[in-house]
């Protein structure tokens, strides 16, 4: 029997991921919070940058399914596979990343900003350090003018797979939550400190909606001071 090409293999690959994360998502119970940020900025017509740690990405991708928004994804063969998925999910992609063809993908991603487009970011990716706001996020949002609006993911009970960025994976039938903080605008200072204060900003929100998500879904008590699992909870 002949070994299937590289094309059918990424083919099932990619569809078996878009079929996991479906199902997984459609078992969970849901909690939602602070939707009307996002809603109320939608209705301006106006563009926003969404963003969200690299780790957290399944239930907002779920969430914000079939609503146009963009998503830039990096052109390794990882990413081949990233964007069959988030396209599968009705998201427009934007191919890209800092190490290959980044100018022009940012370049684009202003582009659609100004247009009045929505785009998903992650500002750690895509290879980290996880939970550092890179400087790409900060220039997109200067470049065009637009806000960002973290959002924050909890699951319970869930793994957290060993890969860099401690990759959440809920457990099918479990909890959910999902929290959309306040919008973010940037400084109209432009200096290397202005930016690096703003970065700090995103962070400091990423964190504290991800906390909060996780207290809504009940994978962190209220009184905890961090969202980081312990050690029971990961994949070796």
């Amino acid at each position: 029997m002949r070994k299937p090409s590289r094309k059918i293999t990424e083919y099932v690959l990619w569809r078996l991921v878009w079929w996991t994360t479906y199902l997984i998502c459609r078992t969970m119970r849901f909690r939602i919070e602070g939707f009307e940020n996002l809603r109320n900025h939608l209705e301006t017509g106006k563009g926003l940058i969404l963003v969200v740690w690299h780790g957290r990405t399944m239930l907002p991708i779920y969430y914000c399914r079939n609503r146009g928004f963009w998503a830039i994804i990096s052109l390794s063969r990882d990413g081949e596979m990233q964007n069959r998925v988030v396209s599968r999910y009705g998201y427009r992609t934007i191919r890209g990343s800092s190490g290959k063809q980044g100018a022009r993908a940012f370049l684009e991603s202003v582009k659609r900003l100004r247009e009045g487009g929505v785009l998903s970011v992650t500002p750690d990716g895509p290879k980290g350090p996880a939970r550092e706001v890179q400087m790409g996020t900060v220039q997109l949002a200067q470049r065009s003018g637009c806000p960002v609006l973290p959002i924050g993911a909890g699951a319970q009970p869930r793994r957290l797979l060993g890969s860099w960025d401690s990759y959440m994976m809920p457990i099918p039938f479990g909890r959910g939550a999902i929290v959309f903080g306040e919008l973010l605008w940037p400084p109209s200072e432009k200096t290397e400190e202005a930016n690096a204060t703003w970065a700090a900003e995103i962070g400091l929100a990423l964190n504290e909606v991800e906390q909060r998500a996780e207290m809504l879904a009940g994978s962190l008590r209220p009184g905890t001071d961090n969202c980081q699992p312990t050690t029971e909870n990961r994949d070796a």
